[in-house]
């Protein structure tokens, strides 16, 4: 069996960056070249000034020192790469559709399905194509029929590599992963021999006891489902933190309760505004949209519900908020402390605090936001796209601040939407001095310390136990 030496991926996003840079870390011997159409984006990856990464993830500009420009490359040529690579991942964008059938829930495979027909153009010898992008179920079958019935008497073999990759820790996941699922058609020995030699890559860091081979259907299908359970168990824990605060409970409590049952464990069980993110929505929405395709009402009003619920989740956030300011925010100065949707990244896809953000301009409040690395012109293109009012109007209604201290000045109220470590060591004291009064807190995250802001002077409300 011919070993890999040339590595194509098709996609330098948050998964592409992140996942080629360990693998090459990892195989000094293996070429990997990281290609893709937009140029700004790949003169990112290869400046010389690693904090402009245009993935932030703790650890990942330590690999990118140590392996780029000795055997990992970053390239808008796009063909080039793809005609010298025998393994080609494909890790590009899989929106939910926006538009035509299964707008809302089915994901868009056009830049999947337009991968693979330049794969099928530009190849001249056999490929191994990977898809690394998560897919609905049986996107294998289609990328395989492009690839055949368009290529140059090229053969393909198919496989399915789904990442499992929280952002903020995904160096940590991609050099210690749980497990490593490939799927392939481990019916012929072609599909065999493909399935090992991903394997064999992944083995250069990987015990073989974590790395896990099923058909493709499976793999494709596990990836979905894994991110539904996890993202059910966060609208769980949500429903029963807007109970706690009705029955005076604390969610925290329960939480702690309920996870130290070892059949339930601790994991995804902290209350939040919502969970956000590139994967869970879409996922879920996706496989709402499997369950409706066959005719499974049940199975997706089941799954459709954990959206519904996290979406409520950040309606209820909002509200609190407009109910507490005395049922208008007005031409009130509203600080919020996080855009992302999570810590340790900047990547804002579905975060909590566009949609918080966009209910209370709504109620014409005056918002200024701080983030440690969501950058503003991020933050006004998560704001335009919903198209909820014109750019114009964003713009005047929200302001961005370089300095959280400035951003709370004047304030009426602070909502903290990211659970940043930098948000708990602030002068809070200070802060409180040069806000409105009464100060208010709306902790959508659950990170600062209650009795101490209340020794201060704050109101302060946490979801899942409400207004001490």
């Amino acid at each position: 069996m011919k070993k890999v030496k040339n590595i194509c991926c098709i996609g330098a996003g948050y998964v592409g960056g992140p996942t080629m840079a360990v693998i090459a870390r990892e195989c000094p011997h293996i070429k990997v070249t990281v290609v893709d159409i937009n140029a700004p984006r790949i003169e990112a990856w290869n400046d010389e000034d690693l904090t402009k990464l245009p993935v932030f993830e703790p650890g990942l500009d330590d690999i990118i020192k140590e392996a780029r420009g000795r055997n990992l490359f970053f390239s808008t040529e796009v063909d080039k790469a793809i005609d010298e690579a025998e393994m080609i991942f494909i890790s590009v964008n899989t929106p939910t559709k926006t538009y035509g059938k299964g707008k809302g829930m089915a994901a868009d495979l056009k830049y999947i399905e337009l991968c693979a027909r330049q794969i099928a153009r530009v190849s001249k010898t056999n490929k191994i194509v990977v898809e690394k992008s998560t897919l609905p179920v049986r996107t294998a079958s289609a990328i395989k029929s492009i690839l055949d019935n368009t290529g140059n008497d090229v053969q393909f073999e198919i496989l399915s590599n789904p990442e499992f990759l929280a952002e903020g820790t995904a160096v940590t996941d991609l050099l210690n992963p749980d497990r490593v699922l490939i799927g392939g058609d481990n019916s012929t020995k072609e599909g065999v021999n493909a399935i090992q030699s991903l394997s064999d890559i992944y083995a250069n860091w990987v015990p073989d006891s974590q790395i896990l081979t099923t058909n493709v259907w499976s793999s494709e299908l596990s990836k979905l489902t894994a991110n539904a359970f996890l993202a059910q168990r966060v609208s769980s824990i949500n429903a029963m933190s807007e109970i706690c605060e009705q029955t005076g409970a604390d969610v925290d409590e329960v939480a702690k309760a309920i996870g130290m049952d070892s059949r339930i464990g601790s994991k995804f069980l902290k209350a939040s505004v919502g969970f956000g993110g590139s994967c869970f929505q879409k996922d879920i929405l996706n496989l709402v949209y499997i369950a409706k395709s066959y005719g499974l009402e049940e199975v997706a009003d089941y799954w459709e519900q954990v959206v519904i619920m996290n979406d409520y989740q950040k309606q209820r956030f909002s509200d609190n908020i407009v109910k507490t300011l005395y049922n208008t925010v007005s031409g009130k100065k509203i600080t919020f402390l996080g855009w992302a949707f999570k810590k340790d990244t900047n990547d804002t896809r579905e975060s909590a605090a566009i949609k918080v953000a966009d209910s209370l301009l709504n109620e014409q409040a005056e918002i200024v936001v701080y983030d440690p690395k969501v950058v503003e012109e991020r933050i006004y293109a998560d704001l335009d796209y919903l198209g909820s009012r014109t750019p114009n109007e964003n713009r005047n209604l929200l302001k961005t601040a370089k300095d959280a201290y400035k951003a709370c000045t004047n304030s009426h109220g602070i909502a903290v939407l990211t659970e940043w470590d930098e948000f708990r060591t602030y002068d809070w004291e200070r802060i409180y001095n040069d806000m409105q009064k009464p100060a208010f807190i709306f902790d959508g995250r659950g990170i600062l310390n209650q009795s101490e802001l209340e020794r201060i002077g704050f109101v302060y409300y946490k979801i899942g136990s409400g207004i001490g």
